[in-house]
């Protein structure tokens, strides 16, 4: 450590007959000098690089393009999500109002195209609705795939599939 000794805490102190002050070729005043620590008086940041704290302008736009681009493609599904909410709508009125012992699958079928129509339903036609009819009874089933263009050539496919039984 050469002309130096250390005083507790890692505080350095000059040998005897050596002077700490501002004379010629001395660092400005609140600067340690070079291999000193500061001393017990001095801020303790001083010199010190200071940590920076919070998010940086590059990273804030980085968390909004990416809250946009999900937000975006949600309001791209959107529609077609509430086009299949009047689907399943409109299959479970088909199955109420069929209920009974022996419902027929013409009047199933009328009643499908009839709440169709009123609906304003887009994406898949009533005739894709399938009727099965089996020992347990009739069950109505669909199951389509709806496309919504995101950007450019890019489009988002969501796959709905329902099925109804006829109690």
């Amino acid at each position: 450590m050469g002309d130096q000794r250390v005083v507790g805490q890692g505080q350095f102190l000059p040998r005897q007959g050596l002077r700490l002050g501002r004379q010629s070729g001395m660092c400005p005043p609140g600067i340690p000098q070079a291999g000193m620590r500061p001393l017990a008086g001095m801020p303790r940041q001083v010199g010190m690089r200071r940590r920076q704290q919070g998010m940086t302008f590059i990273g804030l736009l980085c968390i909004v393009a990416l809250v946009g681009t999900i937000g975006y493609a949600g309001l791209r599904l959107v529609p077609l999500y509430l086009n299949y909410m009047k689907v399943a709508r409109t299959m479970d009125a088909a199955a109420t109002e069929a209920k009974g012992d022996n419902p027929d699958p013409g009047i199933l079928r009328r009643s499908l195209e009839r709440h169709w129509e009123i609906e304003d339903i887009t994406g898949v036609d009533y005739k894709d609705v399938e009727v099965v009819k089996d020992e347990r009874g009739i069950s109505l089933h669909v199951a389509y795939d709806d496309a919504a263009p995101y950007v450019a050539n890019v489009s988002l496919t969501v796959h709905f599939d329902k099925t109804v039984k006829v109690q």
